[in-house]
């Protein structure tokens, strides 16, 4: 039997998904935007991943966020998204808008990491091909390099806007003084940072506390949140102990010294505030993340049409009391922020 041929529902922009201004830039973001970090890869179906493609964009979500090295196996996430543009999204592409980066290991020898002008420009080319793209919207350096001079990595970024191969610029997990040279480099040369990819979460916020957010802001940049759930600790996954089945039970990118006793009550008092809400514990840190006027979009991540339809709900919520984020704020005082996974790895 032959698939039908792809139609995006005529509905997709109704109303339902918000689109915010990124920055000082004529960019509307979708206020949720769809990572391909993880459950993109060789060792995911492709009618899963084309199934949660297509749900995304019948929704009004224009934004899809990758990396070189997304996978498993590295590249792969890519490869993925090359091969549903070609099937099924190549009609749509002025509707689109897609991110990619390179800064972390992606091949072997001294010339597949970090932020050499090298390394940036021979990723994006191979990017471009894995997924069948002319041109990305928005390329990320995507962590700082502290060996190689910034001047090179930030002209490098320059010189692929100018040549056509993205439109926008970004940066992703910069510390602070790095991305005020970032920031005043860019603008010099009119090729200004379009947004900042921090990770930014209930429970992890250093983004703001750093003032990383308030930078972004008074330099019009954007925000792009990325873990909003904390690797799942901010579902109802977690309230009862540690699933069989679950990232931390298998160790991937969640440990169990996460789940520490501060931790496991914080989440409870956090339960019970979203549900006196009529929420979900991961539809409320959605919307709380949302309720943040420097926030442009939440990145999320899904392993299927059912869990991408459930975070969606936290788009449009009533508006948190005074109380309400009190009470948030003392839930979350005794928790320490989730291990962070990619800390030297990958994102």
């Amino acid at each position: 039997m032959i698939p039908p041929v792809y139609s995006p529902s005529a509905d997709r922009y109704d109303g339902r998904m918000r689109y915010s201004r990124c920055g000082r830039s004529g960019v509307l973001l979708p206020e949720i935007s769809l990572g391909f970090w993880h459950n993109f890869g060789s060792v995911d179906t492709l009618k899963n991943s084309l199934d949660m493609v297509h749900c995304a964009f019948d929704l009004g979500i224009t934004h899809f966020d990758l990396a070189n090295n997304y996978g498993p196996v590295y590249g792969s996430a890519e490869e993925t998204f090359g091969a549903i543009m070609r099937k099924s999204l190549a009609p749509f592409r002025d509707e689109l808008f897609i991110s990619t980066k390179a800064g972390y290991d992606m091949w072997p020898g001294p010339y597949g990491n970090w932020g050499s002008r090298k390394y940036l420009m021979a990723s994006l080319d191979q990017s471009l091909k894995r997924m069948s793209l002319d041109y990305v919207d928005l390329f990320y350096s995507h962590r700082f390099d502290p060996e190689t001079p910034l001047e090179e990595t930030l002209q490098a970024l320059v010189d692929i806007v100018r040549r056509g191969k993205a439109l926008y610029i970004g940066i992703s997990r910069w510390p602070v003084k790095a991305a005020a040279t970032a920031y005043a480099y860019l603008r010099d040369r009119d090729v200004p940072c379009l947004i900042y990819q921090g990770r930014y979460s209930l429970l992890d916020r250093e983004a703001d506390t750093s003032g990383v957010m308030s930078q972004a802001s008074a330099n019009g940049a954007g925000f792009i949140a990325f873990s909003p759930l904390a690797q799942g600790l901010l579902t109802d996954r977690y309230l009862n102990g540690i699933p069989s089945d679950s990232r931390m039970a298998k160790q991937r990118s969640l440990k169990h010294d996460a789940l520490t006793p501060a931790m496991t009550k914080c989440l409870a008092r956090l339960n019970d505030i979203a549900a006196g809400r009529s929420q979900t514990l991961s539809e409320m840190a959605i919307a709380w993340l949302l309720a943040d006027s420097r926030i442009t979009s939440v990145l999320i991540g899904a392993s299927s049409e059912g869990q991408l339809l459930s975070n969606l709900k936290g788009v449009g919520s009533a508006p948190f009391s005074t109380e309400e984020l009190s009470e948030i704020d003392a839930a979350c005082a005794g928790a320490i922020s989730a291990v962070d996974p990619a800390r030297g790895t990958a994102k």
